[in-house]
């Protein structure tokens, strides 16, 4: 296995957050690698970490003030065994082909755990939405689609949200699209509800890594009532990851934005949550402010000379990461051990080092990992993209109930996995064999193309 990762590494040396991914992947499937020596004959693992596809592309717009700005665009499509790539953009500074990469990696095992037809892929550029206008955003996102729609389409690629592309964005990227396409169709989801898109799907994300993280617990005769989370990040996955623990019973006590972080010991109840929802979501404020507004909260700011992230040096039970990759290293872990962590459901993707997850792993606590817990909202694009191909809207109801039957089917899948192949209660073993078998045969199938 370790020549699968040294050539890549060899080929982009640069991508650490690609070869951080593989590397995970790869010391889980061993164990099914040795009982189907098919997939080595085939060169499947080498065929899934090239991509099918790469697109990279130049994006240029004008500001407010009548200048040229150029931005970089990309699209990665991964893999499309199972079905089109299913994927979001992402729009922020720190976006470059190695992170895409990773993220599309990670996403076609995902998309493979939900039980829907989706391949995985993944895009964005490195704009930064964050300061800008709404015209602004609305002539990049206008020249981005103007490359983009040449390769995306209901039956090829369905692109989504991700971090910097919420409503707004894909509101403009739409409408772009239909111009360019003259056609009306489910190409992207995360649409509004009035012109296309599901109800629950904001909410997707984070309602789906509560419902991992229970039936986690249910493992062990818990649940979640009364129990002390910590989350991570302030955006939509983690504002309905914290709704989501509040109607289950939970206290949050932290939320967290690229500044810094708040901790709240009386606990972020609706109101505060409303109030929060509406200071990031609609004014786009920092999470500092949330202090000015409830006096009993301590804030702190971010320090980068600090080896550790302090917001995960708090007592607490349960803890959810929902900013961004490698957000916990390994003392980050040590620490939310030390401090009585029982559960971790990752809300983000690849929030953990290998190092912090090797400590989650040996200390025997619940670990959700991203590609199972935070599946929730790719499962709901592909509901999306039913509820489009058959004309018709699904009551929130109705989507909320198959969100949770999907997640449990995820939980299930990977607790039998995991036992199957002698690691019982191992979510990363579970997730990673059962998502890369299925897509495995279905490149068995389909020939060397």
């Amino acid at each position: 296995m370790p020549d699968i990762l040294q050539l890549v590494k060899n080929k982009d040396p640069q991508e650490r957050e690609f070869h951080q991914a593989i590397e995970e992947f790869l010391e889980s499937i061993e164990p099914v690698l040795e009982q189907n020596p098919e997939y080595r004959q085939a060169k499947i693992l080498e065929r899934l970490v090239e991509p099918e596809r790469v697109i990279m592309f130049r994006v240029p717009w004008l500001d407010d003030q009548g200048r040229v700005q150029i931005n970089r665009g990309f699209r990665v499509e991964m893999n499309s065994a199972i079905g089109p790539y299913k994927g979001g953009l992402r729009f922020h500074p720190s976006v470059n082909l190695g992170i895409l990469k990773f993220l599309a990696f990670e996403q076609v095992f995902k998309n493979s755990l939900t039980t829907l037809p989706m391949g995985g892929g993944k895009g964005g550029s490195d704009f930064d939405p964050k300061g800008k206008s709404d015209n602004e955003v609305m002539r990049f996102c206008q020249s981005y689609m103007c490359e983009l729609f040449r390769h995306i389409g209901s039956n090829t690629d369905i692109p989504a949200g991700d971090i910097g592309v919420g409503a707004r964005e894909i509101g403009y990227l739409f409408g772009m699209y239909k111009r360019l396409a003259n056609e009306f169709t489910g190409v992207l989801t995360g649409k509004s509800l009035n012109w296309g898109g599901s109800l629950i799907r904001p909410e997707a994300t984070g309602y789906g890594v509560v419902y991992f993280a229970s039936e986690m617990l249910s493992t062990r005769a818990n649940n979640l009532k009364d129990l002390v989370c910590l989350i991570s990040g302030s955006g939509n996955v983690a504002q309905f990851t914290t709704q989501k623990l509040i109607e289950f019973g939970a206290k949050v006590v932290t939320l967290s934005d690229s500044s810094g972080y708040i901790y709240d010991e009386k606990g972020i109840d609706h109101e505060k949550l409303a109030w929060l929802m509406k200071l990031k979501n609609v004014r786009r404020g920092r999470i500092k402010e949330y202090k000015d507004k409830y006096s009993d909260a301590v804030y702190t700011p971010v320090d980068l000379s600090l080896d550790h992230n302090p917001l995960w040096d708090h007592q607490a039970d349960c803890a959810f990461p929902c900013a961004t990759q490698n957000e916990i290293n390994k003392k980050d872990a040590e620490n939310l051990v030390k401090n009585g962590v029982i559960l971790v459901s990752e809300g983000a993707n690849m929030p953990t080092s290998l190092e912090g997850i090797d400590v989650f792993l040996d200390s025997g606590i619940l670990y959700g990992p991203g590609k199972a817990a935070n599946a929730g909202g790719v499962s709901v694009s592909g509901l999306e993209m039913t509820q489009n191909s058959m004309r018709l809207s699904w009551t929130r109801q109705e989507v909320d109930d198959r969100l949770k039957m999907i997640m449990q089917s995820i939980h299930r899948t990977c607790i039998e996995t995991a036992a199957q192949f002698g690691m019982p209660g191992n979510y990363v073993i579970g997730a990673n064999i059962a998502g890369f078998v299925k897509v495995a045969e279905a490149m068995l199938d389909q020939g060397v193309v």
